[in-house]
């Protein structure tokens, strides 16, 4: 097959061809040696297998994109060898766009495309060429694959992605200094001819600004651009295709550029000279006026540090510098006085504080400015002569009793009277007064330093003339100290004595305090009372340093005999003139342990007044816990006792019937009857016996039961007689349960020494006992002898 393009025919493809025809046509009629593709067969002929030879030579295939003719676009041709121009063989076309895009002619194997093309979509698009007999259906050719290409021509201008842009630059920058970058793109295909080879210029911007035409990096290109003359520039950049030829297309972007500040600017004084107005009355501290040195700089390139160089106005006022406004505000360091100084000349100097060297050739980056200030006269409140005063007064002088006194005068020119008081808000004015004149403090009262031993008061001073104007001064007023309070012993706790002291043991030390100050009361004298009689149990010695010694003058202290002592001490202080008072010790007896420590002195003083040993409240416990074992162990055995396993009244076990009833006595009659005992006859006619039913009593079989003897008989005969009858009648009786039955009778009988302890047969005669003994077995049975006392007085009655 030949494939035949819209480009151009090959010429040395169709001499190929035709030789190839030719050279096929030749052999055919020649004969061959057998190769490895012939097979002999009968007769000496040979049969020739020819190997398949492919009929076409396949070649890409292009087609131009953005095609916009009435017609369909030629794109090529397929033919295949076996094609002998008679129309046998049908060309078939498969693959991406076949039948849609890209149809083919049957017949001639011609192929058009159908539809305007778009490279920037799809580059190039894969089909399979197929020849088939039109008759057979056979394949003469083998299913092939061929590629057709969108050529590109250039429709897509270049383009901007991200734009407009914004940069920033330095001012002052140097020339060719770099700004920004910008990269177009274009959709065109970048290797086939010069669609997508851009080129790029500036369009505006000139002649601050350059572009680099084949990086697109712009440049700065005009020197000492300053920022405080123009700030903003809007430069526009364009990007063309074809390498900038005639015929290209292209696109621009909008770049704005801001200077950036630096500092080249320094600050300046609007003027040289200023004036202020301040009055002497402005307070130390306060800011009294502002002056300002303009930078047209920006941001910390503009900050301004302001100093006063002069040392008249240094010492006088400062200045600092306002964030905010970048201004210097003046203030006051020390109190102006008009009548001293009237004017002040201050030398401002203003800085920047970020200096940039590369600058340093444009000059000082600072100004200087001259301030003079005006002291104003006012009307002054009166000054003190001192700050604070401090006073003394000897506590308990009379009132009226002169203290100190204060002054002040009025620091104007006019010199104006002054008066004096008191401020009548604070506590101490009830002691103190002052003479509005003269300014002298005295007392109102006595006074007394234990109680109170500094005054603090406040004096105010105004001008006659203008009582408005108000100054005030402190006045600290000391009380000072007399001898007029007599010391005591210094503790009021009981002092401990061991019940094993020795004569001349030192029980405890003392000493003693005064009230008074230091001066008065810090020494001390000791003595024991001497118009009491020698303490036969303690003595008193003075250590002569302010303390005293507490010793023992006897052998063996007992808390049960005596547990409290009571020593009385004289204490004389070293005072002008001296005083002296007497104070009572209390002292404690207690048991002691080794080295002088207490052992539970307050318990044993509570066992002690409750009358009961150690040994005594030692028994007392150990009965309280035999008790609760006791007690325990009964709660344990009562919960652990089994209970019987069958209660019922039918129970054909042996039983023991136990009858434990002592009686009520006389007035109980019904707990226990003893009827059945002294007529055993009766109870029979009133009550079966609960172990045999009645039909069995009436029995036909039963034997004749025995008479039982009557009360006349019973009082005759012996109740032991008795109950062995009973016995025999028991074990005579066949009509019983199979089950033993027990009867107990607890009868004492008639014989007994000591008597019948039954109230049933006692006599009403009373017992002629003397019970008067019992006053002779002491108090323990006092009482026992005065009930019985009672009783025999009443039987006499």
């Amino acid at each position: 097959m030949r494939i035949s393009t819209t480009s151009c025919l090959c010429p040395f493809l169709v001499c190929l061809c035709f030789i190839q025809r030719c050279c096929g046509a030749g052999h055919h009629g020649a004969a061959r040696v057998p190769s490895r593709n012939q097979t002999r067969v009968a007769g000496g002929e040979t049969e020739v297998h020819h190997r398949p030879k492919r009929g076409w030579i396949w070649n890409q295939f292009f087609v131009l994109e953005e095609h916009l003719g009435p017609d369909a676009q030629y794109v090529g041709k397929l033919h295949s060898n076996s094609d002998k121009g008679d129309g046998s063989v049908r060309y078939i076309l498969s693959g991406e766009g076949a039948g849609t895009i890209f149809i083919i002619d049957e017949v001639t194997g011609d192929i058009h495309a159908t539809k305007s093309l778009d490279r920037e979509r799809k580059t190039h698009y894969v089909l399979h060429a197929q020849a088939l007999d039109r008759y057979t259906e056979e394949a003469l050719e083998p299913k092939s694959e061929f590629i057709i290409k969108v050529q590109d021509i250039n429709d897509n201008a270049p383009k901007f992605p991200g734009g407009p842009f914004v940069a920033l630059v330095p001012e002052m920058s140097e020339v060719g200094t770099s700004v920004l970058q910008v990269t177009a793109s274009d959709a065109d295909d970048p290797t086939y001819g010069n669609s997508a080879r851009i080129v790029y210029s500036i369009l505006q911007g000139q002649p601050y600004f350059s572009v680099d035409p084949k990086t697109g990096i712009i440049r700065t290109a005009l020197a000492n651009m300053d920022r405080e003359a123009r700030e903003h520039y809007t430069v526009v950049i364009q990007a063309k295709d074809m390498a900038g030829q005639v015929g290209g297309l292209s696109g621009s972007t909008t770049i704005n550029i801001t200077l950036t500040d630096v500092n080249d600017n320094p600050p300046k004084f609007p003027q040289k000279n200023y004036q202020l107005y301040v009055p002497e009355s402005a307070q130390v501290g306060k800011p009294v006026g502002k002056i300002k040195a303009n930078d047209e700089d920006l941001g910390a390139n503009a900050d301004v540090k302001y100093s006063i160089i002069n040392s008249e106005g240094a010492n006088t006022f400062s200045i600092s510098t306002e964030r905010d406004t970048r201004e210097g505000v003046v203030s006051l360091k020390k109190p102006l006085n008009y009548e001293r100084k009237k004017t002040y000349t201050l030398h401002i100097e203003g800085t920047n504080t970020h200096v940039d060297p590369r600058f340093s050739y444009l000059g000082s980056f600072k100004d200087t400015a001259m301030l003079k200030i005006t002291v104003g006269d006012v009307d002054e409140a009166p000054v003190f002569s001192m700050d604070y005063y401090i006073m003394d007064v000897y506590e308990n002088a009379p009132g009226g009793t002169e203290v100190g006194a204060v002054t002040a005068r009025d620091p104007d020119s006019r010199n104006s009277p002054v008066r004096y008081f008191l401020d009548s808000v604070e506590e101490g004015t009830r002691y103190f007064r002052i003479d509005e004149s003269t300014g002298v403090v005295r007392t109102t009262q006595p006074l007394d330093r234990e109680d109170m031993p500094w005054h603090n008061i406040t004096v105010m001073a105004s001008e006659v003339d203008n009582p408005s104007l108000l100054s005030h001064v402190p006045v600290t007023v000391q009380v000072l100290d007399v001898n007029d309070n007599p010391p005591g012993i210094a503790t009021d706790e009981e002092a401990i004595v061991c019940e094993s002291s020795r004569p001349g043991q030192v029980i405890q030390t003392v000493s003693a305090v005064d009230k008074d100050d230091f001066a008065n009361g810090q020494r001390f004298s000791f003595a024991l009372p001497s118009q009491l009689p020698v303490n036969p149990n303690f003595t008193l010695k003075d250590n002569e340093d302010s303390t005293a010694s507490i010793i023992a003058r006897r052998r063996r202290f007992s808390h049960l005999t005596q547990e409290l002592y009571e020593l009385p001490i004289v204490v004389w202080d070293g005072g002008e003139p001296s005083l002296s008072g007497t104070s009572t010790l209390t002292l404690r007896v207690c048991p002691c342990q080794r080295h002088g420590r207490v052992r539970m002195c307050q318990g044993e003083a509570f066992l002690s007044s409750a009358g009961l040993s150690t040994g005594a409240l030692i028994a007392i416990l150990l009965c309280i816990v035999i008790l609760l074992a006791i007690v325990v162990l009964f709660i344990t055995l009562r919960r652990s006792k089994k209970e019987p396993l069958i209660i019922s009244e039918e129970d054909i076990r042996e039983n023991v019937v136990t009858y434990d009833d002592e009686g009520g006595g006389e007035e109980d009659t019904e707990a226990f009857d003893i009827i059945a005992l002294r007529n055993p006859a009766a109870a029979e006619e009133l009550k079966f016996r609960r172990d045999v039913r009645p039909e069995a009593r009436q029995h036909r079989g039963a034997p004749h039961r025995r008479r039982s003897p009557s009360v006349d008989e019973l009082d005759e005969t012996d109740v032991h007689e008795f109950i062995r009858q009973r016995l025999a009648e028991a074990d005579m009786d066949t009509s019983v349960p199979p089950y033993d039955s027990l009867q107990t009778y607890a009868y004492e009988g008639q014989g007994s020494p000591a008597g019948s302890v039954s109230p049933l047969d006692s006599a009403g005669t009373q017992s002629e006992q003397d019970y008067n003994y019992l006053d002779e077995w002491g108090p323990e049975f006092q009482k026992l002898a005065e009930l019985y006392g009672e009783a025999e007085s009443d039987v006499t009655t």
